[in-house]
């Protein structure tokens, strides 16, 4: 998941943000959040950052991914998000009902427009452009909402906080991998909460495995460039078992591969259902 694109109208924009929200922080999570907010000490913040800096160092990560933590601070606001997550309710039908519809237009708009680029991934990859569009939608609505957080502060926040830093320290690494290798400025890096980035919401260590140059122009832009978007998003699910010119709905061969972008069941349907919308009701 460029930075915050313009939407025709404010109020539109207005209008559609809780239901991104809830793609981008309800439905991947399903538990409620019960760690206390202060289990850590922020005051030994810095010295953690120090010791990430020596691990990642020692992975390989050179000065200019190291001093991504420069003057980073524990950002309060991403605990409370974290910690105000609730368990997902909605039902296949509701929440599919709410995310599916609005966007079917816009959707179609961008299979016309993107067409010769859409034909040449699923040529390479043997992935549907419905699959990957359907994608684009509900994680950003088409890059249109990608989130205000700092990146690198949110992760460095969640992989020091006490909840689930087996899980953060690992994508904290990642970013400055990728800040390394001048895929990604610090210091104008926005995005969600939980540190994804880009158009698709790529966690950093998926950006390490499966984000590609596809526009060919010498570095991986997952922020402005469509092309290197849409390509990596693909290739995702090229190198998760997809398999090609077989279906997409639950019980079909490559319902597990959409499974892999997001277990949540009710996600992962909906997700076919739009794809299959898209694709002509096939």
């Amino acid at each position: 998941m460029p930075m915050i694109k313009a939407i025709v109208a404010a109020a539109l924009f207005a209008a559609m943000v809780p239901a991104i929200a809830a793609a981008q922080t309800e439905v991947p999570y399903r538990y409620a959040a019960t760690t206390p907010r202060n289990c850590v000490d922020r005051a030994k913040f810095p010295a953690f950052l120090a010791r990430m800096k020596a691990e990642a160092a020692a992975q390989g990560v050179g000065q200019r991914g190291l001093a991504a933590l420069d003057g980073v601070t524990f950002d309060e606001s991403v605990v409370s998000h974290d910690r105000g997550q609730k368990v997902f309710t909605q039902s296949f039908e509701e929440f599919s009902g709410r995310m599916v519809p609005p966007r079917l237009g816009r959707a179609r708009q961008m299979m016309q427009k993107h067409a010769q680029l859409l034909a040449r991934i699923k040529q390479e990859f043997g992935v549907p452009p419905g699959l990957i569009v359907a994608i684009w939608g509900l994680e950003t609505d088409f890059g249109a909402f990608l989130g205000g957080f700092q990146t690198v502060r949110s992760l460095a926040t969640l992989a020091y906080d006490c909840r689930r830093p087996e899980k953060f320290r690992p994508e904290l690494v990642a970013v400055m991998k990728i800040v390394d290798r001048g895929d990604l400025d610090p210091a104008t890096a926005r995005g969600a909460w939980a540190g994804e980035i880009g158009q698709t919401q790529f966690m950093p260590t998926t950006f390490v495995k499966f984000a590609i140059d596809y526009d060919r122009d010498g570095r991986i832009d997952l922020v402005h460039s469509v092309p290197d978007v849409l390509g990596s998003t693909a290739n995702f699910f090229k190198n998760n078992d997809w398999q090609r010119g077989q279906g997409w709905q639950p019980g079909q061969p490559n319902f597990a591969a959409i499974q892999q972008w997001n277990q949540a069941e009710v996600y992962a349907r909906t997700i076919a259902y739009f794809a299959q919308q898209l694709e002509g009701g096939r």
